[in-house]
């Protein structure tokens, strides 16, 4: 009884909050906060000392990320290993395996599964080498003896399966043939492409050099063209280059050309006026590849010479009464220079003028196979930047060149066909420039036409413009064209002029009466031809068949018709009847398949008539009367 009155007595004290319980509690308080901060700094100094590792953590580290002896062991030894190779498998074989795969690289230390490509030492003789690939296949052989720029080592270690592809199995020598590394695999596959696209001749380093071995031999700084290959190309540079002369071109076709030409020396049929009678000939070549701008036949051979924007020039052999009535002879193919015009050098017809938008033109000996890149005097480059349009004269002396420049009018600048030099100059005052111009048929002069419609007649002897008429209703004149012979000499003997405009009117005038003052003129003490042609003349008719720009006229040799065609609408091709002026009412028809003409020529003895298109196809008539 006594201890539990003592222990309530206690209990009473405490709850009515005597000094002495506050002071302890304090106290308790005090001693609690030091022992958390001494077992915080415990556990700090616990953190910092970190234990070592023990010899499970070890292995699991090395399982996970190697060590340095794993790794050296890996480079040293990776060269031998096998499960290091890239195969390409087949398609039947996709999918297969992989779950063996994956077992066996589970057994593999990741030290092992990289590994510095450092090359195959192998190959580092073959690369200071040059490769020589060769591959007999079939009993053929393929040699590049080019050195290789690089070599991947990863060639040596794919494989490849030629059984497995059916693409690839043509490659294989041996029917039980499969697997080839990379290497072999790149061999095959060039071997391959070779057999099916053979190194063209001008890619085969020697072969260039047994033509240039050759070239020098006979004295010639060219490369020579077979007939039968019939292509050449030559480059910007001045180095002249040489192809097989005419004669040689001709030899295979030599009965045919007899032939064609004793046929074609007979008495020329007088054509009826209205109705003409015209047969359809089979197309000269196939279809180029790209529009036909020129055209032209031989003075003597039964040759028909084209041209366009594809750079190259092709001579075809014609005879109408042979099997093949077109063969090609062989074409000649001038780099960066497309074509505008190309023409025989009359009257022997054994040179070849073409040009194209340059400052130079090129000029092709038929005798000799010889090709000279010209360029004109460089004092004259402001007034001529192209040699695109030109003209031959008849005589063989002069070439006369549209020039550039427009100032004043406009200008033909005359050039020595022998020298090239520059001769003369013919100046017009005409409006807007030089549409076009002829020359006349002995040589010693041209026909000027200007845009506006003013004609100028310049005479070569006389080196200046005798007399000026203007073009009945003229509305931008496009083209003019002389023909037919009138038998007198003066203003080059020329009886007809046509003068083509914008608006499709041709108009034909008769000269003959202008040559008759004109001759009369020169009898008399004054001389003066300018008084005797008339400065407005009255054309003999006004033909207005056509509704778009001309762009072609041409006189046949013997001045028994004119063609005028447009090529700005499909089909926009008549032919006149001379003297009568009058067109033909049954050709061409609706059905005749002209397109877009681009260019017409009609051969020295007027029988056979060539159209070109814009297509490329050159469509061939012959006229029986």
């Amino acid at each position: 009884m006594v201890g539990a009155k003592q222990k309530v007595a206690t209990a009473t004290r405490t709850k009515s909050g005597g000094p002495s319980s506050s002071t302890q509690a304090s106290r308790q308080d005090h001693t609690m906060m030091d022992k958390d901060y001494t077992s915080s700094d415990e556990e700090m100094d616990e953190e910092d000392d970190i234990p070592e590792k023990d010899d499970v953590e070890e292995r699991l580290e090395k399982l996970l990320f190697g060590d340095d002896e794993g790794f050296q062991a890996a480079l040293k030894s990776h060269g031998h290993q096998g499960s290091t190779d890239l195969v390409l498998a087949s398609d039947q074989e996709d999918g297969e395996g992989d779950e063996e795969n994956e077992q066996d690289m589970d057994d593999v230390a990741d030290a092992d599964l990289f590994f510095l490509d450092s090359g195959v030492p192998e190959l580092q003789d073959a690369i200071n080498q040059p490769d020589t690939m060769a591959l007999e296949l079939k009993g053929e052989t393929s040699v590049v003896t080019q050195p290789t720029v690089w070599n991947d080592s990863d060639d040596e270690r794919v494989s490849i399966s030629l059984a497995g592809h059916s693409r690839l199995r043509k490659l294989r020598v041996a029917e039980s043939e499969d697997v080839v590394n990379g290497t072999e695999y790149i061999r095959r596959l060039r071997t391959q492409y070779l057999r099916l696209h053979p190194t063209p001749d001008w890619a085969n380093m020697e072969l260039r050099k047994k033509r240039k071995t050759r070239k020098t031999n006979h004295g010639s700084s060219g490369s020579e063209v077979s007939s039968s290959e019939g292509e050449m190309d030559t480059d910007d540079d001045d180095e002249d280059i040489s192809v097989k002369p005419l004669a040689k071109l001709l030899q295979g076709a030599g009965d045919l050309i007899k032939g064609s030409e004793e046929s074609a020396s007979g008495k020329r049929v007088k054509l009826r006026q209205e109705v003409i009678d015209i047969r359809r000939l089979k197309d000269v070549g196939g279809v180029q590849p790209s529009s036909i701008d020129s055209l032209s036949f031989h003075p003597h051979h039964s040759l028909l010479l084209s041209s366009g924007p594809a750079s190259t020039v092709w001579l075809h052999h014609i005879s109408p009464s042979a099997p093949t009535p077109s063969n090609l002879l062989t074409s000649l193919q001038i780099r960066k220079t497309p074509l505008y015009t190309s023409a025989f050098a009359a009257p022997s017809g054994n040179k070849i003028y073409a040009s194209g938008r340059r400052r130079y033109f090129h000029v092709w000996d038929l005798e000799s196979g010889r090709i000279e890149k010209i360029n004109p005097t460089a004092d004259r480059k402001e007034e001529q930047k192209s040699m695109e349009r030109f003209k031959l004269s008849p005589c063989g002396r002069y070439i006369g060149l549209i020039g550039s420049a427009r100032k004043g009018g406009g200008m033909i600048n005359i050039l020595d066909s022998t020298t090239a030099q520059w001769i003369a100059q013919a100046r017009v005052d005409g409006l807007g420039g030089v549409a076009d111009f002829a020359w006349w048929a002995d040589g010693n002069g041209m026909v000027i036409a200007s845009k506006n419609g003013e004609i100028s007649e310049f005479d070569m002897r006389l080196r200046r413009v005798i007399c000026r008429w203007t073009d009945a209703g003229a509305v931008g004149t496009t083209v003019i064209a002389l023909g037919g012979s009138s038998g007198r000499p003066q203003l080059g003997g020329d009886r007809w002029v046509a003068v083509g405009s914008f608006s499709g009117i041709v108009n034909i005038y008769d000269r003959k009466p202008w040559q008759g003052a004109a001759a009369q003129a020169e009898q008399s003490k004054k001389h003066n031809i300018e008084d005797a042609i008339p400065s407005n003349p009255t054309p003999v008719r006004a033909l207005e068949q056509l509704t778009t720009s001309i762009t072609q006229i041409v006189f046949a040799p013997d001045g028994q018709f004119m063609v005028m065609a447009s090529k700005w609408k499909r089909d926009a091709l008549r032919l006149v009847h001379l003297p009568s002026c009058t067109v033909y009412r049954n050709w061409p028809t609706s059905n005749t398949p002209f397109g877009r003409i681009t260019a017409v020529a009609i051969s020295p003895q007027s029988n056979l008539l060539a159209v070109a298109n814009e297509q490329g196809k050159i469509r061939l008539w012959e006229i029986n009367g």
